[in-house]
């Protein structure tokens, strides 16, 4: 048998430069030291991003009613929003809520791109205005960014590496504070961690995790783990906000900022516009998913443009559509199919809430015999009652039948009425009424009224159940 035949290395495919903008030729990670464009679009941003951090510090420690304004206690299985508690059973709020939030980034991103991601991801906003930062810090290239200015020595490394380890203790703690509370997480920050090792674990897992990403993994969380990239083309139209270069006015290139050659477009070639991206894309091969539409490219080009004498824009916010000369259209499909959703929705979703009472009441039929007859020809049924308490309040409930039926309800733990702040229990109710009651069909629909020490009061419906004809 003959050996097999290896084949000649001139005959495989070159890779080209970059298989992805982290990646060299040679498949080793290409390290982003993207360089600081301060125009006035980064302002903006920076101002955007600094309020964002302010919001998300914030927000664990601010009170409607007394509630958190979000609590997401998964433990408990409640969830506070905006002051409004939701459990588990409440799975048509939940539901309406997840899609008004869907449907909504799903309208921002048709009408406004990817403003989302380069504006207001958490990833983004840490990333760009506050890990990078230090960094420059560290490597000498304060308010400039682009390659270091020395290598740093190892104490400096751990030295920046402590500074991120506080940084990122911070955010996980306040990461945390949205799923158990300021109240409880200060308790355990003051004890032991023996005390409470699951939550310790969490708040260690989440901190690890955090360095990881803003040390290493960075700029590749939203170009290979991210989805949202790989959806927009779904969400985007040719009439949506992107940040775009224009083909039609730069090019051919000119070779040289200072070239003046007939029939050459206003790009220069300095490639600015690819040493400021922070995901090492090149905006001028067109619409990307890696971009993130930051816009560091606009402001770096705006600024070539005005050195070199030419009108400014030449990457721009504005969509396919009007970057190749067509005109705008701000009423199309998306833009009228995507808010009657949201509009349908939120409605929904703000009538759900505003007519959730102060607690929750539902009627279970214990389980054996459906019904008792007794020798004075009463008869009787077994019922658990359901209570919630939302309120932040103890509340102690009263059970009323209907007057207009001769049934009488005896509650047979009265000590369990009286409810907690979010408590859920089970109360069993023993129902009896006359067995002329039912006659004819074997059972009867009844109400009976709920009510706790806030007049939140409750109709429920019982089906009773006895002797038929």
């Amino acid at each position: 048998m003959s050996p097999k035949t290896v084949p000649d290395n001139d005959a495989l495919l070159d890779a080209p430069e970059h298989v992805l903008s982290t990646l060299e030729q040679d498949g080793s990670r290409r390290w982003l030291r993207p360089r600081l464009s301060t125009g006035k679009w980064w302002h903006r941003r920076r101002i955007v991003a600094y309020l964002l951090m302010v919001v998300f510090v914030a927000i664990p420690h601010l009170r409607i009613g007394g509630k958190p304004v979000i609590l997401l206690d998964i433990a408990a299985r409640k969830f506070t929003i905006f002051g409004k508690t939701f459990l588990p059973t409440d799975t048509m709020l939940l539901a309406l809520l997840m899609l008004t939030v869907f449907v909504s980034i799903v309208l921002i991103t048709a009408i406004a791109g990817r403003a989302w991601c380069g504006w207001a991801c958490p990833q983004t906003v840490y990333m760009e205005f506050l890990f990078r930062p230090i960094d420059r810090l560290f490597e000498g290239t304060k308010g400039k960014g682009g390659k270091a200015k020395h290598q740093l020595s190892f104490a400096m490394q751990i030295l920046r590496f402590a500074v991120y380890a506080v940084l990122c203790g911070f955010l996980a703690h306040t990461f945390l504070a949205y799923f158990v509370g300021t109240d409880r997480l200060a308790q355990w920050v003051r004890s032991s961690p023996i005390e409470h090792p699951v939550a310790f674990v969490v708040m260690a897992a989440t901190l690890g995790l955090m360095l990881f990403d803003f040390m290493f993994f960075r700029e590749q969380l939203c170009l290979i783990a991210c989805p949202y990239g790989r959806f927009q083309s779904v969400m985007l139209d040719q009439q949506s906000m992107i940040v775009a270069y224009d083909p039609g006015r730069g090019e051919p290139r000119k070779k040289g900022r200072h070239t003046a050659s007939d029939g050459a477009g206003d790009c220069v070639d300095c490639n600015q516009c690819v040493v400021v991206c922070p995901t090492g894309i090149d905006i001028r091969n067109g619409l990307q998913m890696e971009c993130i539409n930051c816009t560091q490219c606009i402001d770096a080009c705006d600024d070539v443009m005005e050195k070199v004498g030419s009108p400014k824009g030449l990457i721009r916010y504005g969509s396919q559509d009007s970057i190749a000369g067509k005109a705008k259209k701000l009423i199309r499909a998306r833009t009228i199919i995507y808010p009657v959703i949201l509009l349908a929705l939120m409605s929904g979703l703000v009538y759900a809430i505003s007519t959730k009472s102060g607690f929750d009441a539902r009627i279970i039929r214990k389980s054996g015999a459906p019904f008792t007859v007794y020798p004075d020809g009463t008869v009787s049924n077994e019922f658990r009652v359901r209570l919630v308490n939302r309120t932040s309040d103890t509340q102690i409930y009263s059970v009323t039948p209907d007057d207009s039926e001769e049934i009488t309800i005896e509650v047979l733990d009265e000590d369990k009425l009286q409810l907690k702040a979010d408590q859920s229990v089970l109360v069993p109710v023993h129902v009896k009424f006359k067995s002329s009651l039912t006659r004819g069909n074997g059972h009867k629909i009844v109400s009976a009224t709920i009510k706790d020490q806030s007049n939140n009061v409750r109709e429920v419906e019982f089906s009773l159940l006895g002797p038929g004809s």
